[in-house]
């Protein structure tokens, strides 16, 4: 009998998967490595074991991607920051310069938050050319100008040859939040619609394929956007949306895995709904890699009322960046904390956390 058919068995695999996966993290390594830096269940266990530790508060074990703060008479401010090392800086259809403002941008916008102002500190490594700076510098201007927000300081240190890889970017992002907005797991319920602004993977393939150092000829831009209007235009449409999340590192299944474990639901992806591009299908296949754990710079999950489902597509695709929103999903009692992908074949399969980092330097 075919796994899909033995409900029984089903159950109990499902069952085993979910009590591995619910165990306290561990870190057992003795160093760093590029795996915990590739937002997937290394990063989740250095984050558990090291770093949360060391540092709990309300805020920050909420785990988003910022944090929301209350300064007083109902105001709200979502502060986040992003330290980026993409290699190499340039590649089709950005920068490490566009990565720093869009990156920090649209996590303030999966918090719901409108976007104030940026600060933007640099590393750079001796013997970087200064044509180079001015371009990177240039890069970051022209993604704040066109996403409408203010680069209003910033830091800027200098490191010995070798110490650095040429330049890295950290950028801090604050952003406003209206008083009646709540957009959180918890609030995620069963039979809610996941919707996807469009196809997935661009980002990770656009980046691979600079480095030319595999075997892939792909004419794949990287889809790196700021979402902030796309977001507005959807909560304006879609008042009661659930949850927010852009899927950068560890890709739709890593946010995916996150969304199951803190609403403490399951999550089902249709994969022949998830868009993917031809290119990127081509070199995933080429690769070894599944697009789902691509990551992404230009897309936003959300998760919205199965009835405001169309609604919500609707308003993305009112955005230039939303052109390819559809519903990819949806949200079960069934398996608490797992996320299922349900294939081409009418089987399904269990989708987890990224393990390993199949493409480092990324972001």
């Amino acid at each position: 009998m075919a796994f899909e058919d033995d409900l029984e068995a089903r159950q109990a695999v499902l069952a085993r998967v979910e009590s591995w996966r619910r165990r306290a993290p561990r870190l057992t390594d003795d160093t760093i490595t590029m795996a915990h830096g590739a937002g997937g269940r290394a990063s989740q266990s250095l984050i558990e074991a090291v770093i949360r530790p060391a540092f709990s508060n309300p805020a920050l074990d909420a785990l988003d991607d910022g944090a929301i703060l209350d300064i007083g008479d109902g105001r709200r401010l979502a502060v986040t920051t992003d330290a980026f090392v993409v290699t190499p800086r340039r590649f089709a259809g950005g920068s490490i310069g566009d990565l720093a403002v869009n990156g920090t941008i649209n996590d303030l916008a999966a918090m719901g938050a409108e976007p104030v102002a940026l600060a933007v500190a640099a590393v750079l490594e001796e013997g970087l050319a200064v044509e180079e700076l001015r371009a990177v510098v240039g890069d970051v201007a022209e993604a704040a100008a066109a996403a409408g927000v203010a680069v209003v300081t910033g830091d800027t240190k200098v490191v010995e040859r070798g110490a650095a890889d040429g330049c890295y970017l950290t950028t801090t992002g604050v952003g406003v939040v209206d008083r009646g907005l709540r957009l959180d797991a918890a609030e995620v319920r069963p039979g809610d619609a996941i919707v996807l602004s469009g196809p997935v993977g661009d980002h990770g393939i656009a980046v691979m394929v600079a480095r030319g150092d595999l075997a892939v000829a792909a004419d794949v831009p990287s889809d790196t956007a700021p979402l902030h209007r796309l977001v507005a235009a959807l909560l304006e449409a879609v008042p009661s949306t659930r949850w927010l999340r852009d899927p950068t590192r560890g890709g739709v299944a890593s946010a995916c895995n996150e969304l199951a474990v803190a609403c403490g639901l399951g999550v089902e992806l249709d994969e022949q709904a998830v868009p993917v591009r031809g290119a990127v299908a081509g070199a995933c296949e080429l690769l070894g890699l599944d697009p789902l754990y691509i990551a992404n710079e230009g897309k936003m999950l959300a998760v919205v009322p199965a009835e405001h489902a169309e609604t919500a597509v609707e308003a993305m695709r009112s955005n230039e960046a939303g052109a390819g929103a559809c519903v990819v999903g949806s949200i079960t009692d069934e398996h608490p904390g797992l996320v299922l992908v349900r294939t081409g074949f009418g089987g399904t399969r269990i989708l987890d956390m990224l393990v390993g980092d199949p493409l480092p330097r990324i972001c």
